[in-house]
């Protein structure tokens, strides 16, 4: 992910002296990725979006913060909003879709039988906090389809929730930019710190798993 998020940063801001080019060229192109990245999860989004803050505050530009933001997060909004319309047309239909058998295959049972809990007894909050825990917007917007949640309901609780990703890994990105002299260093603490951060849930839950032939008591 190092090497597609190193390109990515270069897209934005690396290499490119006026900020018109970098206009015309980064940011669509960081657009297109998170897009793509939140209807198919092939993309590290997080890490892009992390790179791309460190190489903004090697600019010191705080204009290339603000559109780094807003384009991550409309970006994401908009990947999200699609996705969810594609589902609720699967659950309409006699057949379903592949769109909604790929958002259940992306949710556990275990997942998604904590998320409609969660989203029975707290509502839009749990939709506002899922894109902030890993792994837990699929489990949340597959229990929002299930509860038939209209696209309406669904965004305005969608859009805070993208908006505090973006800030959460842009912030990763700042933090990583400020600690070292030359942005690729920056860039490379901050995909590192955004992998360990995805990774690590699951990785608890692997220890915590009994082991195999283990019985407890």
């Amino acid at each position: 992910m190092i090497p597609l998020a190193a390109a990515v940063t270069s897209a934005v801001t690396s290499g490119v002296p006026a900020e018109p080019a970098q206009q015309a060229f980064g940011y669509p192109s960081l657009f297109l990725l998170v897009l793509i990245g939140a209807l198919v999860p092939v993309v590290p989004t997080g890490a892009l979006v992390s790179s791309a803050a460190v190489v903004a505050v090697h600019r010191t530009a705080p204009l290339s913060l603000l559109l780094v933001f807003v384009t991550a997060s409309l970006a994401a909004f908009l990947g999200d909003a699609t996705l969810y319309w594609l589902g609720r047309r699967g659950l309409r239909s006699r057949n379903g879709s592949r769109w909604l058998e790929a958002i259940r295959s992306r949710a556990p049972e275990d997942r998604l039988a904590q998320a409609q809990e969660k989203l029975a007894g707290h509502g839009v909050a749990v939709l506002v906090l899922s894109r902030l825990v890993p792994a837990g917007r699929i489990p949340v917007m597959l229990a929002c389809l299930l509860a038939q949640w209209p696209l309406r309901r669904f965004s305005r609780g969608n859009l805070p929730a993208c908006l505090a990703w973006a800030l959460t890994y842009q912030v990763i990105g700042v933090l990583g930019g400020s600690l070292f002299e030359e942005p690729w260093e920056g860039v490379a603490a901050a995909v590192v710190l955004t992998i360990l951060i995805g990774a690590a849930p699951s990785a608890w839950r692997r220890l915590r798993r009994p082991a195999p032939g283990h019985r407890s008591g």
